[in-house]
C-alpha cells in the first residue's frame, strides 16, 4: 500500500500552550505503568477490561510495536501527553482507525491520570491534535464516542468543537460489558 507522504517520515512532536505531544518510547514504561496503576480506578469505567499482565514492561512493548506499526501502515498515530511545565507523563491521545479514500476519517481516543484530570490539559491536546489532523494528515473528519455516563468526556469533546450526532446501541465493549456511546465528530473547516 502507497502511505499519504504524512506518513513517510518519522513521527511528530506537538506542542500546546501547556502540553507537550510526542510518540511513546521505550524509557517512558516506569512513568506510565506508575501513572495507569495510580489511576486504575479512574480509567477502568471508560476503559476496554484491562489484562492481568496490563502495567508490565512486556505489555508496555508491545503497545508500542502496535503503535509504530499503525503509523507505519497509516492507520493510526498515538502520543503520550507531557504537562509543558513539569515534564511529567499526564495522559495519552491517538488518532486511530484512518480511513482515506471517500472517507478522510480518523477516531479520536484519549486517556488522562487521575491527578491531571480537570485541569484543561486534554483540551489543549485536543486543540493540536485536530488542526494537525486536519492540515497535516490531511483528513476531514475526526469521530469520537463517549459512554453517556462520561460527563467529564462529553463536556471535553464539546468545548473542542465536537458535535453529538448520536447514539449508538451497545457500541463497544468497556470494562467488560456491551455499552451505549454518543457518536461525536468534527469537520475541517467547519
Amino acid at each position: 500500500m502507497l502511505l499519504p507522504p504524512f506518513f513517510r517520515r518519522d513521527m511528530p512532536a506537538l506542542e500546546g500552550a501547556r502540553v507537550r505531544l510526542r510518540a511513546p518510547r521505550p524509557e517512558d514504561y516506569e512513568p506510565w505503568a506508575a501513572l495507569r496503576g495510580e489511576s486504575r480506578a479512574f480509567l477502568e469505567p471508560w476503559e476496554p477490561s484491562w489484562a492481568p499482565d496490563e502495567l508490565t514492561r512486556r505489555s508496555f512493548r508491545l503497545r508500542l510495536k502496535r503503535y509504530r506499526s499503525e503509523y507505519d501502515r497509516g492507520a493510526g498515530i498515538s502520543f503520550f501527553v507531557f504537562e509543558k511545565e513539569s515534564g511529567q507523563l499526564a495522559g495519552g491521545i491517538s488518532l486511530s482507525n484512518v480511513r482515506r479514500g471517500v472517507a478522510q476519517a480518523a477516531s479520536v481516543g484519549y486517556w488522562m491520570g487521575e491527578r491531571f484530570a480537570g485541569q484543561g490539559l486534554m483540551l489543549d491536546a485536543l486543540g493540536v491534535v485536530i488542526p494537525f489532523a486536519f492540515e497535516r494528515m490531511r483528513l476531514h473528519r475526526l469521530e469520537a464516542a463517549c459512554i453517556p455516563e462520561n460527563k467529564r468526556s462529553i463536556r471535553l469533546l464539546e468545548k473542542a468543537g465536537f458535535q453529538r450526532e448520536g447514539l449508538a446501541r451497545s457500541y463497544l465493549r468497556i470494562n467488560g460489558s456491551w455499552h451505549d456511546h454518543f457518536l461525536y465528530a468534527i469537520v475541517a473547516g467547519a
